[in-house]
């Protein structure tokens, strides 16, 4: 009997992903399990940047502070059903050789692709938002830089982006790497030094019907899911997974998939840790002292030299917060690349792409900013996350209906039991957004 066949490997019209490091890092045919999982080591790193960036902050400084460790079960569950969606986004990348984006171009209709892209654009606006919103904080922070100059002083990291882009795929993600390392270790500090009662944590883990009952705790939960599986995240890493050189017969797309699968889930399993981390520090010390309407950073960070008797725990999570930021901006901005070219086949330089999302966030950030300071900024974050949340249901749709479509993949179609779970995960968002929505109405 002839072996299944690989039909994702007929030609496909149009430029390939992100052109520039497309299937620029080489994969070993030989050698062990480790020295092939290192060569795909990195775009997992890429994605995981994005669920810990200052709106995940945002969220779970209000969570924690308001609901203690509560919330903590939401952090898990996102994180897994992020788990699990991005191995798909790397799954559909491989086997097709086409990003999220280019996919939706090609296989629906303009009426359809275009609010599709539309939408993308949105999510990738309000994740900017947050970032520009969250850098400019710590600047503040650290430099006491005004929050308003702040805003404005972001738009200079086109600049950083431009030569990391140029140093190459595997400067930007070992860059990347060292960033999520110091802010792990600004964390564990930070934990050590709030001291949180570890049973009542492992608790937290543990789902509560107060989280979809209550709804000032499903607008965090929301929020919480919205700064976890963040839409843009879907669109690059069926990008960035392209830019290794892996064998193009139906064993060398499934030892891809496999090893790209393996190192997404360990980076997203660090992204939960430090996510965690942010919302025990602020349960341990915001919530058990009796804080529990502490939902703007810089407040959080005023609060925590005399709560916890140490100038170090502070200044830690403002370092951490500028880590967090400036390492967002970066998958952002690939992101958008990602987007525009897949949807419109329309390419732009990268610094003028940043220029351009970072001046639609620049406007509603300073407006806010001037109006209403800090506090504007701490509800602006959350709402941000909100949207994102609420564009989740436009970009795993049509992820699943291409990961679960064996016409075109083949024997590279995910296995049963991720397009079930897939499928569930898409309804419970769709469901939860719908409440969200209802509960927003006068009267719902």
């Amino acid at each position: 009997m002839n072996p299944p066949s690989d039909r994702s490997a007929t030609p496909h019209a149009g430029p390939p992903s992100l052109p520039e490091v497309h299937r620029s890092v080489a994969v070993p045919n030989a050698g062990g399990f480790l020295r092939k999982l290192f060569a795909f080591m990195g775009p997992g790193y890429l994605v995981a940047v994005g669920y810990m960036d200052p709106g995940n902050w945002a969220t779970a400084l209000a969570g924690g502070s308001a609901f203690g460790y509560t919330l903590l079960a939401v952090a898990l569950a996102s994180s897994l059903m992020a788990i699990l969606l991005q191995a798909l986004c790397a799954r559909i990348g491989i086997a097709t050789g086409r990003d999220l984006a280019q996919l939706c171009r090609e296989r629906f209709p303009k009426p359809v692709s275009y609010p599709l892209w539309l939408f993308a654009e949105v999510a990738i606006c309000a994740t900017d938002l947050a970032e520009l919103i969250g850098t400019a904080i710590a600047l503040e922070l650290l430099f006491g830089i005004p929050l308003i100059y702040g805003v404005m002083l972001t738009a200079l990291d086109a600049f950083l982006i431009l030569w990391l882009q140029n140093k190459g795929v595997r400067w930007l993600e070992a860059l990347i790497f060292g960033f999520i390392v110091l802010i792990f270790g600004c964390f564990a500090i930070q934990i050590v030094l709030s001291d949180p009662v570890w049973g009542e944590v492992l608790r937290g883990y543990v789902p509560s019907a107060s989280i979809v009952t209550n709804e000032t705790q499903l607008y965090i939960a929301m929020g919480i899911l919205g700064a976890t599986v963040m839409p843009h995240n879907l669109y690059l890493h069926t990008a960035v997974v392209q830019s290794r050189a892996w064998r193009q017969d139906l064993d060398g797309k499934r030892e891809a998939i496999r090893f790209a699968s393996i190192d997404s889930t360990i980076a997203l399993s660090f992204a939960l840790l430090i996510n965690s981390a942010i919302l025990i520090t602020a349960a341990a010390t915001f919530h058990t002292t009796g804080n529990t309407e502490v939902a703007e950073i810089g407040e959080a960070y005023q609060l925590m030299t005399p709560l916890l008797g140490s100038g170090l725990a502070a200044t830690l999570f403002a370092v951490a917060l500028l880590f967090c930021g400036i390492n967002a901006t970066v998958t952002a901005t690939l992101s958008g690349q990602v987007v525009m070219e897949g949807f419109l086949r329309f390419r732009m330089p990268p610094v003028l792409r940043r220029l351009v999302t970072r001046l639609i966030a620049i406007v509603p950030a300073v407006v806010v900013t001037w109006m209403y300071g800090a506090s504007g900024t701490a509800h602006l974050l959350i709402l941000s996350q909100v949207i994102l949340s609420m564009q989740l249901p436009f970009a795993v749709i049509p992820l699943m209906m291409f990961a679960s479509d064996k016409a075109r993949l083949g024997a590279l179609a995910a296995p049963r039991w991720q397009v079930v779970t897939g499928w569930a995960i898409a309804v419970v968002i769709v469901v939860l957004n719908v409440k969200v929505l209802v509960d927003a109405v006068p009267g719902g």
